[in-house]
């Protein structure tokens, strides 16, 4: 082989690998962007992952036709995943905001195929031309797939570590629609002698970048327009950290919402009634509470109410995202809401998964607050397992007394009663406790403790908005239609079972809940 075609057959690979990370990011993008918008992240990531997988199958096949003009077969591949990847994020944000409901599924499902099959278009291509050039068939083969595939796990890496937390995916979609319009302008120019028309190409490509580069400077403010109209009340703060979407809203009543991956953690409006029902009955009943452990509420409001009673030696508060207790710190409204309580010189924050902190620490709590978003992805679903409550449980000292938040008894009476059985699987004792909460709607909380629980011993003496010693009896009172009674299609009763590592159906109880509301 001489000088020339090494140099070529070398470009060749240098191309599949790049072109490779740019398909592994967009397909990775596709299914982030199926899990903020649509929800169920495993679903999404798994449909996503699966149509893209097809679509390569479909253009692997369709490839076979090309036999001439191999390489501005490529170069044009590469316009149109620039085009469709690059528009992906921007495009979806605009039609979940306009379109009619269910359009935003349709329009990402075939961005992927369409993706997938250009991306499977363009490999049989280049090892096409690596062999016309003069490599072996075999030695072409291997080296272009060695390309895609190592190019494919820095593809991934850079999505989960740089791309989505510095530049969310908006701004990514157009960055590496950018790279496939680059490397097919740089391969177009190595190979201008082989093509006709070379400058009308080349001034098409040029033309596909600069829009792609205007909508990358310009296009998440237009996107943010759109996400605006998502949600009521105007957007006050926005970022996407490494792990979640955190949207921070303000109306003119001074409601204050804070939203991590589009659902709603609280409203200033009405929070009191959920954190005073999750942090005091327990407190109250707890023998001591010297030492308290609040697995999520990384925005401090719960923090705040634990901190009113005197005799709290040391807050213990484990939640994942640093981000959320940056923002909390940081941002006045928060600020107002939790009174600086992360800042007090009782808390200690640590910032690590509430399953792994369980497993490793060696401390024991009066106090155990579960206040952690509501099962509905893979990651979750471990925080409301028989294995993570047994955790509980064993950091949990005798005559202590723990709460979590369980969803809502009316709108997922299934979920909210599963929950509660796989606590009381645990051996643990509980008393199952719900509240009415405006934004939320009436929402569910299960009490543990290691003995049977006399809520008679309960005293709220420390000031509150909304709950009182008198009103606890009525919040442990439940409706026929919330009972935990879940009528089947035979006219009888089904029989929960408690959720598990090994079989985590409260997943699929908690989609088919919610997808009415």
């Amino acid at each position: 082989m001489n000088e020339e075609a090494k140099r070529k057959s070398n470009i060749i690979y240098w191309s599949s690998g790049i072109v490779s990370i740019c398909g592994i990011i967009f397909e990775v993008l596709f299914g982030a962007l199926g899990s903020y918008i649509l929800g169920d992240g495993i679903t999404q990531y798994t449909l996503t992952i699966s149509l893209f997988l097809t679509g390569m199958g479909i253009g692997a096949s369709f490839s076979e036709k090309v036999m001439k003009h191999l390489i501005l077969a490529f170069i044009w591949i590469e316009f149109g995943v620039a085009i469709i990847g690059g528009f992906s994020s921007f495009t979806m944000f605009g039609i979940t905001a306009f379109a009619p409901p269910g359009t935003d599924a349709i329009f990402l499902y075939t961005i992927t195929i369409l993706v997938g099959a250009l991306t499977g278009f363009e490999l049989p291509i280049l090892i096409r031309k690596a062999n016309e050039i003069g490599v072996e068939l075999n030695r072409s083969t291997a080296r272009v797939l060695f390309s895609d595939y190592a190019g494919g796990l820095i593809g991934g890496l850079l999505f989960a570590f740089y791309l989505r937390p510095q530049l969310g995916m908006v701004k990514s979609a157009f960055l590496v629609g950018c790279i496939n319009v680059t490397v097919a302008l740089i391969v177009l120019w190595l190979f201008r002698k082989e093509i006709r028309h070379f400058a009308v190409h080349a001034v098409i490509g040029l033309g596909i970048f600069i829009v792609l580069m205007i909508g990358f400077f310009f296009g998440e403010a237009t996107a943010f327009s759109f996400e605006q109209k998502l949600y009521k009340d105007p957007i006050m703060h926005m970022e996407t950290s490494r792990y979640q979407k955190l949207i921070l809203t303000q109306d003119r009543d001074d409601d204050v919402r804070l939203y991590l991956d589009g659902s709603l953690q609280f409203s200033s409006m009405d929070e009191h009634r959920y954190h005073e029902v999750l942090i005091h009955p327990t407190i109250g009943y707890a023998e001591k509470h010297e030492n308290v452990l609040i697995l999520g509420g990384g925005d401090g409001i719960a923090a705040k109410e634990v901190l009113k009673y005197d005799d709290v030696e040391k807050l213990t508060l484990v939640d994942l995202d640093p981000a959320v207790v940056e923002l909390a710190n940081t941002n006045k409204e928060l600020l107002k809401l939790n009174e600086g309580s992360l800042k007090n010189d009782k808390v200690e924050v640590k910032n690590m998964d509430a399953f792994e902190f369980l497993e490793e620490t060696d401390e024991w709590f009066d106090v155990i607050i579960v206040d952690l978003p509501d099962p509905n992805n893979e990651s979750l679903n471990k925080l409301y397992t028989k294995e993570f409550y047994s955790l509980v449980r064993n950091h949990l000292v005798p005559g202590g007394a723990a709460m979590i938040q369980a969803t809502s008894p009316v709108f997922a009476t299934e979920v909210y009663w599963t929950i509660s059985e796989t606590i009381e699987a645990t051996g643990l004792y509980t008393e199952n406790f719900h509240v009415d909460v405006p934004s939320f709607g009436n929402w569910g909380f299960v009490m543990a403790s290691r003995d049977p629980i006399d809520l008679s011993k309960v005293d709220i003496s420390v000031p509150t908005r909304f709950l009182t010693t008198d009103l606890l009896p009525s919040l442990v009172s439940f409706g026929k239609d919330e009972d935990g009674k879940i009528e089947n299609s035979d006219g009888g009763f089904s029989e929960l079972k408690p959720n598990t590592l090994i079989d985590p159906h409260l997943i699929q109880i908690y989609e088919k809940s919610w997808e009415n509301y």
